[in-house]
């Protein structure tokens, strides 16, 4: 009996041990949130999850697209995305009954994130827009990260400075004989779509197929500004090239006027030279028509300086024959009054033949002078008429050309392929 009471004392004395070690041990055990964090820390786990197909599917549910500024020097745009991405690492899951909590925050540079850029882009930057990230249970891993892209698109700039294009901008993850990453795209929103004299209409999220996506970009000019200083001045200067046919031929103010014109459009051309857009496939058809605008004021110059001359000068061919019948006329009349002046000696006395000359040599004068005066006026006439008939033409020129031009600017289409950086 007394063995049996020992050998029960000494079997409760080990269970209550192996109670007090077995308790001591889980207490010693730590299940915190922040020891469930260096636990996870401590896999060091930064290369990509490795699949059975080789290919880690990387989820982007949201993007937030904002446009910064236009270049419509360069035909570039810089654009900001910030985008939303989720992915799956099976070994960064634990157990909640162990761990009971369903997410864990850990420092972004202890574990592996995909890295998103812009194909067609010159320059991207990706940068983590937090130092941490958001880890669940079952292993899926939720980050932000913003992405600035110059974006190297040849902006359809032919109707300028009513110019309107639609832009991609190609979001691509690293992929390469079957092994890397595959985007899975969601929802796409623009912010501030207001920058500078460029709008942004509208983005869409698209793709050409499985494993390329983009976000097609929709801009616009606002034309007010760029109108007021290139178009209009232009069309200003047309106008009072015109109007300075009121001028008259006589006096030089009107070529002076007209010198000054092409000077002054000269020098506005030199000075917003850098405000021009540049060069691209679709070349902006306003160069074009600077360029129309400086021929027509020359020529409209040139033609003034012609009649100019017509109207003073006799080196116009009607205005040389006109010269050349004038000397003959006063030619027939002296000779004409020496004969009579011949026949008058003999019955006049030497007095009378002495007035008679001086008589006829002041009536020659001033038909002389008559005749002059003529003929200026018979040349003043006819470059009047020449220079209404040009004027009239040239006002019909610039009528047609203005209306022909301005439906050109706003209507005709000019089409860019966006993504040749594809082929």
């Amino acid at each position: 009996m007394l063995r049996l009471l020992i050998h029960s004392l000494v079997k409760s004395v080990f269970l209550l041990f192996l109670l007090i070690v077995g308790c001591g041990h889980a207490a010693s055990k730590c299940t915190h949130r922040r020891c469930l964090a260096e636990m996870l820390i401590a896999k060091g786990y930064i290369s990509q999850p490795q699949n059975d197909n080789c290919t880690q599917t990387v989820h982007v549910p949201f993007i937030e697209y904002q446009t910064l500024s236009v270049d419509t020097k360069k035909l570039r745009f810089d654009s900001r995305l910030q985008a939303t991405i989720m992915w799956r690492d099976p070994d960064l899951a634990w157990n909640t009954s162990v761990y009971p909590y369903d997410e864990v925050v850990l420092p972004v540079h202890k574990v592996w994130t995909p890295e998103l850029h812009v194909t067609n882009a010159v320059s991207t930057t990706m940068k983590h827009s937090s130092r941490d990230l958001l880890v669940y249970h079952n292993g899926t891993l939720r980050h932000n990260v913003i992405i600035n892209a110059e974006v190297d698109c040849e902006i359809n700039l032919f109707n300028y400075p009513f110019a309107a294009d639609e832009c991609p901008v190609a979001i691509q993850a690293w992929a390469n004989d079957g092994c890397g990453m595959e985007l899975k795209m969601g929802d796409v929103r623009m912010i501030d779509g207001n920058h500078g004299d460029w709008r942004t209409d509208g983005v869409s999220l698209q793709k050409k197929r499985d494993d390329r996506n983009y976000i097609m970009v929709a801009l616009s000019i606002r034309y007010l500004n760029p109108f007021i200083s290139l178009v209009l001045p232009s069309i200003l200067i047309i106008v009072a090239d015109v109007v300075s046919f009121s001028l008259p031929l006589g006096g030089g103010e009107r070529n002076s006027f007209k010198v000054t014109l092409v000077l002054s459009f000269i020098m506005f051309l030199i000075i917003l030279n850098d405000l021009l857009p540049g060069d691209s496939q679709c070349s902006p058809i306003i160069r074009t028509h600077f360029c129309i605008c400086l021929v027509l004021l020359v020529l409209s110059m040139l033609v003034s300086m012609v009649f100019t001359r017509v109207a003073k000068d006799d080196s116009f061919l009607s205005c040389r024959r006109l010269k050349k019948s004038l000397p003959e006329n006063t030619d027939d009349k002296e000779e004409r009054g020496d004969e009579e002046a011949k026949a008058d000696i003999s019955v006049v006395q030497l007095k009378a033949e002495e007035e008679s000359r001086m008589l006829h040599k002041v009536v020659n004068f001033l038909e002389a002078l008559d005749a002059k005066e003529l003929e200026n006026m018979r040349c003043q006439h006819y470059a009047n008429k020449l220079d209404r008939i040009c004027f009239w033409i040239y006002f019909f020129i610039c009528v047609v050309y203005f209306s022909s031009m301005s439906y050109v600017i706003i209507k005709y289409p000019c089409s860019i392929d966006h993504f040749v950086f594809w082929y």
